[in-house]
């Protein structure tokens, strides 16, 4: 999850070329920073802090042509100074930054704790001290090379050495992508912040370790260190340069982008759909997908048997048990916004052994899960900024209206229909106002129930994940019928609900749980083409079927931001969230 950006070359300006690279990527991390520079008489120097860096600066860093930098998520030790990364080995040789889990690192550290000095509770910590024991017998490469052998678990490792001033990494899971050009080499866990360096990409594969050397980039086999083959692809992709513009944060300029977003699905998709309904017709689907993601798989379940009468299957990625002996019938479909997300790359790995086929739905050009695809689908929401999906989640929404209206052989009605959608959408980004008044409102609750029956279950899904991850209030999404199966318990005078009403064979039944949440001093939010007198305060939208629920995300996403903004947080970098969930 961490975003890791290094450089090794002729410009003496590494410490601001690492801080603008780790700028770009601080959506992977923002828990703590750290910079480490190569100066000019061969010594490591360091910067970290505790926090966001996007107001940072390295004016205090000397200047050098070598260096590293990192953005931290928190996994082993809580957030302090001395946890942020890089971390060091005892005589200040070698610097490791690190995204992933070294999960045998308590008994490597074990072995070392005589002999070295620890000063974080990290794991990647052992990495330096385990680099500095080999090095007195090997010389750099092979020292990182039997050290990342050594290492269990899902890891990217960036290691400098002052001495050469020679970057070396390797990777098992976690993404690393290099470039180069005249004034030297780079690497990054994300293309988009190398775009601006070279259009010429190197995605390291699992198992790999590249050496830079500000000249070249070499790529070696771990196992055996053997030479391999550089292969570096051209990208054709712009690099979108995203501004807040008239915004004061990216998710509500995000939220008010989402008519844009349906109208390129529904102009610039419909080959991509008519070609994954042919393909899928006939197979046994199953869909895999975590976070928001798998809410917009749900919808998959339920739009796929109304307009087509054909069945899916939807499981969370990390419960991927299922996946172990799959009949080759099948087929799978892998939803992600960042296509790096770990559970669900992990859970390719077991189709891929089987030899299915399976079709990725991403928006993230260049990741790992649309390169190892047999059949792809960029989303093209555009870049997400904020960490919570947003325009991502409408975008994949938006593609599967389109897939289930084109395996009913309808996909000119799905188009009208997302055209219609964007239209309505554009009236409730008109009457914003109001949802900020019923924030202010809301605004000292503690917990809030979203109620859903059908196709609005995935939307009551959503609209809850998306309020906890945002205003931090604790919110559960609720199937209608399963409310008097235990949550009522939960209700008392003034509990907040939101209830999804739409204009279908559900009707009658969740104005029933909207009754009965009154009846024990609910107060009640309706999101709903018709208001009835069982509503405290009314939202509306447009009827438009069973797509209607889409609208009633766009109300929580945003209910979410105006509950976050009253509450002072950062609607952007939700704290412990990252975008691209890159651990286990």
């Amino acid at each position: 999850m961490c975003g890791i950006f290094g450089y090794t070359g002729t410009k003496d300006n590494a410490k601001d070329i690492i801080l603008e690279g780790l700028k770009k990527l601080e959506y992977r991390g923002y828990d703590s920073w750290g910079v480490i520079i190569v100066s000019k008489q061969k010594t490591l120097a360091v910067k970290k802090k505790i926090g966001k860096i996007g107001q940072a600066n390295v004016e205090d860093l000397p200047k050098g042509r070598v260096g590293l930098g990192h953005t931290r998520w928190a996994t082993h030790g809580g957030v302090t100074v001395q946890n942020a990364h890089p971390h060091t080995d005892c005589h200040k040789r070698f610097a490791v930054v690190h995204n992933g889990i070294v999960e045998n690192y308590e008994n490597l550290r074990l072995s070392l704790k005589k002999s070295h000095k620890f000063i974080s509770e990290t794991d990647t910590e052992v990495l330096a001290h385990l680099i500095e024991e080999y090095a007195e017998t090997y010389d750099f490469l092979e020292a990182v090379r039997k050290v990342f052998i050594l290492t269990k678990g899902l890891n990217a490792i960036i290691v400098v050495d002052k001495e050469s001033g020679i970057i070396i990494s390797a990777k098992t899971g976690s993404p690393v992508v290099l470039a180069k050009n005249a004034d030297g080499c780079f690497l990054a866990s994300d293309s988009a912040s190398l775009l601006k360096y070279s259009r010429e990409l190197l995605f390291l594969d699992d198992g790999e370790m590249a050496v830079m050397d500000g000249e070249d980039i070499k790529i070696f086999k771990a196992k055996n260190g053997k030479k391999l083959k550089t292969n570096f692809q051209k990208v054709d992709w712009e690099q979108t340069s995203a501004k807040l513009g008239k915004y004061q944060h990216f998710m509500l300029k995000e939220i008010e982008e989402q008519p844009k977003v349906l109208i390129n699905t529904a102009t610039n998709l419909v080959g991509e759909a008519q070609k994954i309904a042919d393909l899928i017709r006939n197979k046994k689907i199953i869909i895999i997908a975590c976070g928001s993601s798998y809410n917009a798989a749900l919808y998959a379940k339920y739009l796929f048997k109304r307009q087509a009468g054909i069945d899916c299957e939807v499981v969370y990625a990390s419960e991927d048990s299922f996946l172990n002996n799959l009949s080759s019938d099948s087929i799978v479909i892998a939803i992600s916004q960042s296509g790096e997300t770990i559970d669900i790359i992990e859970s390719v790995k077991k189709i891929q052994a089987q030899k299915i086929k399976f079709i990725s739905l991403v928006n993230v050009l260049g990741s790992t899960l649309y390169r190892i695809a047999d059949e792809k689908v960029l989303l093209g929401a555009g870049s997400e900024i904020g960490v919570c999906a947003t325009k991502s989640f409408i975008a994949q929404v938006g593609f599967i209206v389109l897939l289930s209206y084109a395996l009913a052989g309808k996909i000119s009605l799905g188009q009208k229909k997302l055209l219609d959608t964007q239209k309505a959408i554009d009236n409730i980004i008109n009457q914003s106002s109001n949802i900020k008044k019923l924030a202010k409102k809301l605004n000292k609750n503690k917990n809030l129930f979203v109620l859903g029956r059908g196709v609005s279950y995935p939307a009551a899904l959503e609209s809850a994940l998306k309020i906890k991850e945002v205003s931090y209030l604790h919110a559960e999404g609720l199937v209608g019928g399963e409310l008097k199966h235990g949550p009522i318990a939960l209700i008392e005078q003034n509990t907040l609900c939101i209830v999804l009403v739409l204009r279908d064979e559900n009707y009658d039944a969740i104005i029933s749980n909207a009754v009965e949440l009154r009846a024990r001093g609910a107060y009640i939010i309706g999101i709903s083409s018709v208001k009835t007198k069982n509503f405290d305060f009314w939202l509306p939208i447009s009827d438009l079927g069973e797509i209607s629920s889409i609208q009633q995300v766009i109300y929580s996403q945003y209910l979410s931001y105006f509950l976050a903004v009253e509450k002072k947080l950062d609607p952007d970098k939700p704290r412990n969230l990252a975008k691209s969930v890159t651990v286990k």
